[in-house]
């Protein structure tokens, strides 16, 4: 695999360029170009160019990418060669979307289990799915090695929340909540705030309105 570094954005396009490859017919022939990804997405053709390019490195002129290997590296930047299990603290509404979620599975990530310490959310789910109290974490966590962990729980317990992750033998944290957490060295923490996130689409929805309004 290339080690040229794959942007976060280019990465989130990875699992449309894998499910298109994987969705021609049998005998649509050894090789597949940029243009004809591009045309069958509706990307432009220089983004997925360089998408490609990122994680493969370049097509053959005028040929383009061998599908199968171009297939065999997007699996291979997205982890898809063995999945990975996360569990996931706090079900409340959030956390239970994340938890119905499907699409971690074009990242080669599955939540194994989602854990509260409410007794009124333990359960099984009409999913299907079961939410177990937090007391099962820790051997939950240490009998399938699992090293990832997500928090979805109020400020005032996620402190909380991420000792006992630690305490499972959990090194890296997805934290939705607004609070910065004391980890010990060796954990890695993803911090997700939803509140920056949508107050930056605001104030970029306003620039393009501003601009817009200027050319009338």
């Amino acid at each position: 695999m290339k080690n040229t570094r794959v942007t976060r954005a280019a990465l989130g396009r990875l699992p449309a360029y894998l499910k298109f490859l994987k969705s021609l017919p049998e005998d649509s022939g050894k090789y597949i170009s940029a243009t004809r990804i591009a045309n069958g997405l509706g990307y432009g053709e220089v983004m997925v160019r360089k998408d490609l390019n990122a994680a493969s490195g370049e097509g053959k002129p005028k040929i383009g990418y061998v599908t199968e290997d171009l297939i065999a590296v997007i699996e291979e930047h997205l982890g898809l060669q063995k999945k990975s299990l996360a569990v996931l603290v706090g079900a409340g509404k959030l956390g239970l979307a994340l938890y119905d979620y499907s699409g971690f599975e074009d990242y080669g990530l599955e939540i194994a289990a989602a854990f509260d310490n409410n007794p009124e959310r333990t359960g099984q789910l009409p999913s299907g799915k079961t939410v177990l109290p937090v007391s099962e974490l820790c051997g939950f966590c240490k009998e399938r090695n699992i090293k990832l962990g997500i928090i979805t729980v109020p400020r005032s317990s996620a402190q909380d929340a991420c000792d006992a992750l630690i305490e499972s033998g959990i090194t890296a944290i997805w934290s939705f909540a607004p609070k910065t957490l004391t980890v010990p060295d060796g954990v890695l923490v993803q911090y997700e705030n939803l509140a920056l996130s949508l107050a930056h689409i605001n104030k970029q929805t306003s620039l393009l309105s501003e601009q817009s309004d200027h050319t009338d």
